[in-house]
């Protein structure tokens, strides 16, 4: 028995190590805001976009964990930054660590030396308006841009509570009981946890039979009236971080009957630090259920829209910059 354990530790270990990087929204999220955002584009910035992706193509060895079977190619971007994630050692561009019960403000403080989702933006953003800049390096500040406003919109990468963004909270999630990861048991990482349902459960279970295409239709109709007001108020990149972490505070943490306490302003490297904040969470019994769930929903179909509609909104502007 114990040799079985053993080997099925090293499988779990083996798929862990290979598996895709944590994404905000997940395949079908990303897909969803880049969908959203072709509908709004200008003439001149859906012209810049296709050349720029059609003459500078995503590296077909490259292994892409979403898949690449679409053929449009603004949403074959939408997640291609995940997939050179690890290689390029850029993660913290995807996200940014605001700890709980901050309200507005400098975001400088929270913006490490390797970056964040914030500064990411606007540097890609300088590359993209520069049309002597390197055309390879202007194709990917479009696949960055398209991926990483879906990233800011996701409540959970605007947000942290010394849980690394709510990787280290455990719930319950319907009928699935949080596990712990029994290839690292010493991290105390569990699944499901708050990041993970946020990334992916929420929203594809929103979706039910809509693929990304109808769930964009679907958003853009729902939130037309509202389109208008985020246009009119132009590109707030700090703003829209702030927007997020509220909402993450309102609708992820707080909407818990267990009351979750602001930690201490710390980075741990696992879930076992910050005093076992992985067992304590665990130990609270954390559940999402209907009521919650239809709350959240409510929550990323917003983020989505408006991370769709203000994604438009940036591609627009480099466009009229780099004419």
């Amino acid at each position: 028995m114990n040799l079985r354990i053993v080997l099925l530790a090293s499988v779990l270990a083996l798929l862990t190590s290979n598996a895709p990087p944590a994404s905000a929204w997940g395949c079908k999220g990303h897909q969803t805001v880049a969908l959203i955002a072709e509908k709004h584009l200008t003439p001149e910035a859906r012209q810049m976009v296709e050349k720029l992706l059609g003459e500078i193509p995503i590296d077909l060895k490259l292994r892409r964990w979403c898949g690449n079977a679409t053929t449009d190619l603004f949403v074959d971007a939408s997640t291609w930054p995940d997939d050179v994630r690890s290689e390029r050692k850029n993660g913290p561009w995807h996200y940014i660590d605001i700890p709980r019960g901050k309200h507005k403000g400098d975001l400088k403080e929270y913006c490490g030396a390797e970056g964040c989702v914030t500064r990411a933006i606007e540097e890609q953003r300088a590359i993209l308006k520069d049309k002597s800049a390197d055309p390879v390096k202007r194709a990917e500040a479009v696949r960055y841009l398209i991926h990483f406003v879906g990233d800011m919109h996701q409540p959970l990468h605007a947000i942290t509570n010394a849980d690394n963004g709510g990787n280290c909270v455990a719930v319950k999630y319907f009928r699935h009981e949080p596990r712990l990861n029994p290839a690292r048991p010493e991290r105390e990482d569990y699944s499901p946890n708050l990041h993970q349902i946020w990334d992916t459960e929420i929203v594809e279970r929103d979706m039910e039979i809509s693929n990304p295409a109808r769930y964009a239709d679907e958003l853009d109709e729902k939130f037309h009236a509202e389109s208008a007001v985020w246009e009119a108020a132009g590109i707030q990149i700090d703003n829209w971080a702030w927007e997020s972490h509220e909402r993450a505070e309102t609708t992820a943490y707080d909407a818990f009957t267990e009351k979750i306490p602001i930690e201490p302003d710390i980075k741990p490297k696992s879930c076992a630090d910050d005093n076992h904040i992985g067992k304590r969470m665990f130990e609270k019994h954390l559940a999402v259920g209907d009521s919650y769930q239809s709350n959240a929903a409510k929550a990323a179909e917003q983020s989505l829209a408006e991370a769709g509609v203000r994604l438009a909104l940036i591609l627009n502007a480099a466009a009229k910059a780099a004419n």
